[in-house]
């Protein structure tokens, strides 16, 4: 089993938060946005996970010890809301129907912040186990002086 091996788990955790903090963030940052390129407001955005084997000496020692059901994580699609947008009444706005209403994402900041911290703190869970192997490989190394 190699030590250096065993951080493609929380590797791939790490990389997969970072992919749902992203999302999250172009969540926040069009929130208010009522005109894309592909016109209409802006869509709000969903990180879907899956289970992603790990190809690495490690994996198959991991799953022989702790079973088949241990594997690392990836993102496997970006959901894309296709709901209706929330209506507001803004006679004067540029991108008014011809009743006055603009179309908004429906984006809940305070939702997405809470997303963002939980993304966040998974992510530094994953820092934290490798950290850890880190620690192993280094005592393992003092140890074979």
């Amino acid at each position: 089993m190699s030590l250096l091996a065993l951080m493609s788990v929380p590797a791939s955790g790490m990389s997969a938060q970072r992919a749902r903090a992203e999302v999250l963030v172009e969540n926040l940052a069009n929130s208010q946005t009522t005109r894309t390129p592909e016109g209409g407001p802006y869509r709000r955005k969903d990180v879907v996970f899956t289970t992603s084997p790990q190809a690495s000496a490690f994996a198959s020692e991991f799953r022989h010890a702790l079973g088949p059901h241990v594997e690392g994580v990836a993102v496997s699609e970006v959901k894309i809301d296709d709901r209706e947008p929330e209506m507001r009444y803004i006679p004067g706005h540029p991108d008014a129907d011809a009743r006055g209403y603009v179309g908004f994402p429906r984006v809940n900041p305070a939702e997405d912040m809470v997303d963002l911290m939980s993304a966040s703190r998974g992510y530094q869970a994953n820092v934290s186990a490798m950290t850890a192997v880190k620690d192993m490989i280094f005592r393992s190394i003092d140890l074979l002086r």
